[in-house]
């Protein structure tokens, strides 16, 4: 069985740096499990490796989509099987890097298949949305799948249109689909490092992240992307620093409370990833200043 080391962990914990050391002392290759990096023109706020960081690295699954095109979680694992592939068969290490919990599960576990996406009902309900607020579909969804209500916030509007498509399009809870689901058994033999820190030393790493990804142009960048047509409802475009910069254009606030509100929302969202890896077990935990002790570990693995 292939050999797959997974370094997974919240936002701005060191997984790319460290991924790419491992790749550097394995002679390996790096598969992005992060998705919002899946996107062309969003590389700033989307904090991807710049090239003298990749160090000659070969990276994968960045930059593959389109910002108007749908990415799942089925098809990074369909695109991610493939990489392996590709990487096993040149005789190099696979290392899966991100912080995507739901790609790394999907990856190394296996999806339920549910219906297909049904864009028009999809519409209909981001439309819903729009005119009654969240609560209102996450109401709804407590009225034909309480057990799923209770796991999405309302806020989580993918999961709440996605939940309420599985119960329109099949008459079953979306949650009866993933009980009777068994995750297939991981393809590979596979090592999870998990990198946290303590949260005021996380936090202080978002911000400084945040600072960084302003100095560096997040503004125009969204500017850029606005101009070219890629509106604020697409799926992207919602995502961290592109929503709360869209904001400060279109006038919702000043440009000093887009920043905070970043710096804010990204540390609720490693909140949510750290709650999201701590429910697998099979996750090792190390500070990223443990870099010996992991390198020791995934050298005892690989070898």
């Amino acid at each position: 069985m292939e050999k797959l080391v997974v370094i997974a962990g919240p936002t701005a914990s060191g997984k790319s740096a460290l991924a790419i050391e491992l790749a550097r002392l394995f002679d390996g290759e790096v598969i992005s499990a992060d998705s919002m990096q899946v996107y062309k023109h969003m590389d700033t706020g989307t904090a991807k490796p710049a090239e003298a960081e990749m160090a000659g690295i070969p990276h994968h699954l960045i930059s593959i989509v389109d910002p108007s095109e749908e990415y799942t979680a089925a098809r990074f694992r369909d695109d991610a099987l493939r990489s392996i592939r590709e990487i096993h068969g040149r005789g190099k290490r696979a290392i899966i890097a991100g912080g995507t919990g739901l790609y790394i599960k999907a990856l190394t576990q296996g999806l339920f298949e549910g219906p297909e996406a049904d864009w028009g009902l999809r519409r209909d309900l981001l439309e819903e949305a729009g005119r009654k607020g969240r609560e209102a579909l996450h109401e709804k969804l407590r009225e034909v799948d309480p057990v799923s209500a209770a796991r999405i916030h309302p806020n989580n509007l993918h999961r709440l249109i996605r939940a309420l498509e599985v119960y329109s399009l099949s008459k079953r809870p979306i949650s009866e689909f993933q009980k009777e689901h068994s995750f297939a058994p991981a393809p590979f033999e596979t090592l999870k490092v998990g990198l946290t820190m303590d949260r005021t030393e996380l936090y202080s790493a978002i911000d400084r992240r945040v600072e960084g990804m302003v100095k560096a142009g997040l503004l125009d960048e969204t500017k850029r992307l606005l101009s070219t047509g890629y509106h604020s409802g697409l799926k992207p475009m919602r995502g961290l620093g592109y929503k709360e910069m869209t904001g400060f254009i279109e006038g919702e606030y000043a440009f000093e409370e887009a920043v905070r509100l970043i710096k804010r929302n990204t540390r609720h969202y490693a909140k949510r990833q750290m709650t999201w890896f701590r429910k697998d077990p099979e996750i090792r935990w190390f500070n990223p200043a443990d870099k010996n002790c992991i390198i020791g570990l995934v050298r005892g693995f690989l070898d």
